[in-house]
């Protein structure tokens, strides 16, 4: 039985580096290698150092060490966790390999360095521990050649996308002498202990989302270069409408650097014995003349674009000269158009077919080379490029058949597969039968694995799970006893009609005696980014306060219910868990986070203070955890955090801000974060639940609020806060420190509620809120406080 406690990676640059980084996040201990230097650096010099001090020697991982610490985004999810890196280098340390139960090698893209360092760590290594090598491309077969067969056992292909923590694909590419029993556990254990979305390739260039991915690029550049386009124009066509990010083509070339951009070109372009694939893979004279010219992207801080003055100037690949260009409104479509659009016998639909088809057919043609089956290709793009749609999906919605038609009169050919599958009577590459999703695989329609949260909640969808739904919200049937309340707004805001279907959902639960408990989640992008701040800005432009009451109270009594419910309620939050979203987990018996939960209290960005409870919750919560309990103290953790509008950048800060108590749980596999709260409420519940009961609250009264308005006058003495920020600085420090009573009072729920109610209230009443707001809703982006 394999286990992996202790892992080693050679080689410390960036990929490296963030490797170690993100094994030390699950609690693996890592032994960080690299090469020693030549010379020395003019610093060591001015020390009196040699190559022979061991500061020297291990000078690139202690680089390496310092870049994780300061990495932004950071590489770490909690800073602790550089306790569980360790450095060292290749000649001094290369016997310390043994201690491994993975060893990953991470150095140069170059098979002849591989090779040699292979033959070094297989005459050090354990039997029995695992070895891969994190290539973007270089044939796994060939690295294997000469080594022990145990090594070879062991050995296989393990190709992270950069950032690793960021970016989930892990693609696996074992070769013919790789033992399936280290193929199934690494599988796993990646999935289950690193979170990684796992597809397994062929040892084939560049193996599946970087070989699909990059030609997909590359016919956008093609087609532009063709109809004489620019490089904002098809951004603008290249992002949603056709299932990609909204940085589209050049944006993301840009961020992904144009010299990285080249190498996977040029590794394809290199290792295929292919004439047509050779060809399509060659870089248009312009890439090359930027590349002459460093213009690299982001890294040299001029690309495509370059940011001046304030300005973004646009390149003019004719002149290779930056431009101010006077862009055309953005496109409204949705995806839903895509179809419409790419058939249209107009600039864009002769734009989006010459630059989405030949990307459709090079995924066809080369699909059996690089994969198993289709569904593995598609979920590689997905989730390596962060596409909404893989190459068959898309081909899907524009219309396997309706393509036939053009195709055919330009003469070009379907890949042999998909001809016979067409005269097979398979008109599409998925197809949902029984309220499951299944592939088309050899002749058949084969059903996608239940594996992860999207497609369980799909089936029990389409199988009639689904008790009660409108708009905002859905009450679904996990089975197993389980509720799940399924957000499903635009970004999950929080209005009228998400606070009855909360209200119903309770109802069910506790009405239902089999019902253990309920899971609250969501299937989209984020958990919630918190109330309606548009419909809260119209009722208050109205004036319309005592409507505004009544929604703060319906929610403020709706988390009640959930606080007290007589069943577990779980919140299974991920990214984005805002405002309304925060105070909804800060109101569950449980929260069960990804480990990339980002989750605050943002009220005061908006010129507000939390109004479902939040401010009593998040103080409760500091209480809680103090091992000397402090009324005051806690006050003014919880007041800061929610003044300065705190957002944790994963869960583990969460827990040390106290958004999260130290009994909930985190997962890194974010894929299944509600399945994995649905059992967390299944062992809640066997486990004796006894609901909470109403307490009284000590609070840190009018000694706590003068201690808290002492700091904001000190903020203010130094410029760190408007008149405004006071103003509402004044009424969370009143609401927090429960008014005007006494230093430790206990005071009623309901009492520290109808104060923050009252705040909330008044802070609508306020023009600075009523502009602060409307900052938030048309810039995106909050007034200085």
């Amino acid at each position: 039985m394999y286990s992996i406690k202790k892992a080693a990676v050679i080689g410390s640059g960036v990929m490296g580096s963030a490797i170690a980084a993100h094994l030390a996040n699950v609690g693996i201990a890592t032994l960080l290698l690299d090469k020693i230097p030549t010379s020395l650096s003019e610093e060591e010099q001015s020390k009196g150092l040699t190559l022979s001090d061991k500061e020297v020697r291990n000078r690139f991982a202690a680089q390496a060490l310092q870049r994780i610490k300061i990495s932004k985004p950071s590489m770490l999810t909690a800073g602790s966790h550089m306790k569980m890196l360790e450095i060292g280098n290749t000649e001094d340390d290369l016997e310390r390999l043994k201690e491994a139960d993975w060893i990953i090698e991470v150095i140069t893209e170059e098979i002849t360095a591989k090779k040699a360092l292979f033959q070094k760590v297989d005459e050090v290594r354990r039997q029995g521990s695992i070895i891969s090598s994190n290539t973007s491309g270089i044939s796994i077969t060939q690295m294997k050649e000469g080594l022990s067969d145990d090594f070879q056992a062991h050995f296989l292909g393990t190709h992270f996308f950069n950032p690793p923590r960021y970016i989930s694909l892990l693609e696996f590419i074992p070769t013919n002498k790789t033992s399936s029993e280290v193929v199934s556990f690494m599988k796993s254990f990646a999935e289950t202990i690193l979170g990684r979305v796992v597809v397994e390739a062929k040892d084939t260039p560049n193996f599946i989302a970087n070989r699909i991915g990059a030609h997909a690029f590359l016919t956008s550049l093609e087609a532009m270069v063709q109809m004489d386009m620019t490089i904002s124009e098809v951004d603008q066509l290249t992002g949603p409408l056709i299932g990609r990010t909204k940085s589209a083509t050049f944006q993301t070339l840009d961020m992904v650097g144009l010299d990285t951009f080249f190498h996977t070109v040029k590794n394809v372009h290199n290792r295929t014995k292919d004439n047509l694939e050779k060809e399509q893979y060659k870089i248009p004279a312009f890439l090359l003349e930027m590349l002459n010219e460093n213009l690299l992207g982001r890294k040299t801080k001029q690309g495509f674009y370059k940011k001046t003055k304030g300005k973004v100037l646009v390149l003019n690949y004719h002149t290779m000269q930056y431009e101010e260009e006077e862009l055309k409104p953005k496109r409204s479509e949705k995806r839903k158009k895509l179809k419409e659009l790419i058939y249209n016998n107009s600039a864009e639909g002769n734009f989006l077919w010459k630059s989405v088809m030949p990307y459709l057919l090079y995924s066809g043609e080369h699909a059996r080379e690089i994969a198993d089956n289709i569904s593995q290709i598609d979920l590689a793009i997905k989730t390596g490029f962060n596409w909404k749609s893989g190459p068959f999906e898309t081909w899907d919605e524009i219309g396997l058949t309706e393509s036939l038609e053009k195709l055919k009169q330009e003469n070009q050919k379907l890949p042999e597969w998909i001809e016979q599958m067409i005269e097979d009577g398979f008109t599409s590459f998925y197809k949902r039968i029984d309220g499951k999703q299944f592939y088309y695989h050899n002749g058949k329609y084969v059903p996608i694995p239940l594996t992860s949260d999207q497609y369980r909640l799909e089936y029990k969808k389409q199988n009639g799970g689904i008790l009660a739904s409108n708009k905002a919200a859905s009450i679904v049937d996990m089975e197993d006893d389980v509720l799940l309340f399924e957000m499903h707004s635009p970004n999950n805001v929080i209005g009228m009609d998400m606070i009855k279907m909360l209200n119903k959902a309770v109802d069910i639960v506790e009405n239902t005696d089999r019902m253990k408990g309920l899971v609250i989640g969501s299937s989209g992008k984020n958990f919630s980014a918190g109330a309606n701040l548009a419909m809260m800005l119209l009722e208050a432009q109205n004036k319309d306060y005592i409507e505004l009451q009544v929604v703060v109270k319906e929610f403020q009594d709706v988390l009640k219910r959930i606080k007290y419910c007589k069943k577990p309620v779980v919140a299974a939050s991920h990214r984005k868990t805002l405002g309304g979203g925060a105070e909804i987990c800060l109101a569950a018996a449980k929260i069960h986070a990804s480990i990339e939960t980002y989750i605050g209290l943002v009220e005061t960005s908006a010129g507000l203070i939390p109004g479902g409870g939040g401010t009593k919750e998040l103080y409760l919560n500091v209480l809680a955890e103090q091992e000397n309990p402090n009324v005051v103290a806690a006050a003014a953790q919880a007041f800061q955090a929610i003044l300065t509008s705190n957002v944790s950048t994963s869960a583990e800060e969460g827990k040390a801000t106290s958004f999260l108590k130290s009994s909930d749980t985190i997962t890194f596999n974010s894929l299944n974060v509600m399945e994995e709260a649905k059992y967390a409420v299944i062992d809640i519940f066997d486990n004796g639940y006894e609901p909470r009961t109403e307490t009284k609250i000590p609070v840190a009264g009018k000694q706590g609020y003068q201690f808290l308005m002492g700091l904001v006058k000190e903020f203010a003495v130094k410029g760190a806060i408007t008149k405004h920020g006071e103003v509402i600085a004044e009424k969370l420090a009143y609401v927090i420190t429960g008014g005007d009573v006494e230093v430790h009072t206990e005071v009623e729920e309901d009492y520290l509620l109808k104060l923050e109610r009252q705040a909330f209230i008044d802070l609508l009443r306020e023009k600075e809120t009523i502009k602060r707001m409307l900052h938030v809703l048309t810039a995106g982006k909050p007034l200085p406080l």
